[in-house]
């Protein structure tokens, strides 16, 4: 039996990734076989396939050929020997970093992120990644308090909306950058939009926020934003930076900046966050917390915005609507069977 999956055959625009076959294998030892329901599409998978991931030698810095694809959701299909964590039938997901696009995916077993049973692929995908930046950026990195001032830099895509979600969820204040096109959306979840294209945000908070706020979320690292950030926030202010820098000078400057601010700042202090940490052997807290991002889905207090599904064939035209710019919330690769 064979299976399709999608190949980043070399650095370069979406038209590099193409639908390839190969044949079905029994699943290795310690090793299970997914047969993947849901694969997410997600800013890193442009980034690694464009060829301008900055950390060579990591996942992120991948050799070509590869298959793209940083998380998925699935039900086990085989599994081989060892294993006795999870049997065949179970649903599960897998931060996969690479590798998701494809209608098999073999896994490590203790890599496994364990989910109830019924709820649907195409929303369940999106807490694998996008919700759960969101929801540590805010609990663990921030610790956000009910009635909080926060500012979200790119409040829109599938990160973003998360974001907006889980503050509304949280009872916080929030201001978004987004398009003039987003706000909207922006607005339905209670925040203020600020056009970064034609408004300055700085001047902006420091007019509806004169004592300050509490807590930026950057998704950019830049080091203009980074600075501009830093100025608004009030004592035991906090900057969580979690966001792909456009090049090792930036990244340079940003981790300059936010050095010196958590040496000799007293009143304020600089994070970053990264999913690094549950590839380093620090895998519980992401495990609590994707149960409970689980339990809120299947009460539904969150509700995954999904603004287009696709066929696992049609994701070069998923990469090119998300990098267009026009994306409101999360773009999915979906299993033939559930389209």
């Amino acid at each position: 039996m064979k299976y399709k999956y999608i190949l980043a055959t070399h650095a370069g625009g979406p038209e590099v990734l193409q639908v390839m076959e190969t044949d079905l294998r029994a699943p290795a030892r310690g090793e299970v076989r997914i047969k993947v329901l849901a694969s997410a599409v997600c800013r890193p998978d442009i980034t690694v396939r464009s060829g301008k991931a900055l950390y060579s030698g990591t996942p992120l810095g991948q050799k070509f050929p590869f298959v793209p694809g940083y998380a998925a959701v699935g039900i086990v299909d085989a599994i081989g020997a060892g294993v006795t964590r999870v049997s065949v039938g179970q649903n599960v997901g897998a931060l996969t970093v690479i590798g998701g696009y494809s209608e098999y995916l073999y896994w490590k077993s203790d890599r496994l992120i364990q989910m109830p049973t019924g709820l649907d692929p195409a929303e369940s995908v999106t807490l694998i990644l996008n919700y759960i930046v969101a929801y540590q950026c805010m609990h663990r990195s921030a610790r956000v308090k009910p009635g909080e001032k926060v500012l979200m830099i790119g409040a829109s895509g599938g990160i973003g909306s998360s974001f907006l979600q889980l503050g509304q969820l949280a009872g916080l204040k929030m201001y978004g950058l987004a398009s003039p096109e987003k706000h909207t959306l922006l607005q339905a979840y209670g925040a203020q939009a600020i056009d970064y294209h034609t408004q300055d945000f700085v001047s902006v908070m420091r007019e509806a926020e004169p004592s300050g706020i509490n807590v930026v979320f950057d998704g950019l690292m830049r080091p203009q934003t980074v600075n501009g950030a830093l100025s608004l926030l009030c004592p035991a202010g906090r900057l969580i930076s979690y966001g792909e820098p456009a090049g090792f000078g930036d990244l340079s400057r940003v981790l300059s900046r936010m050095t010196a601010v958590n040496l000799f700042s007293a009143e304020k202090s600089c994070r970053l966050y990264g999913t690094s940490f549950y590839f380093l052997g620090k895998q519980q807290p992401f495990l609590e917390d994707w149960q409970k991002l689980f339990q809120l889905l299947q009460t539904r207090q969150i509700q995954p915005l999904i603004t287009q599904k696709f066929s696992l064939s049609d994701a070069a035209a998923a990469h090119r609507l998300l990098e267009s710019g026009s994306v409101c919330g999360n773009l999915v690769l979906l299993a033939s069977e559930l389209l």
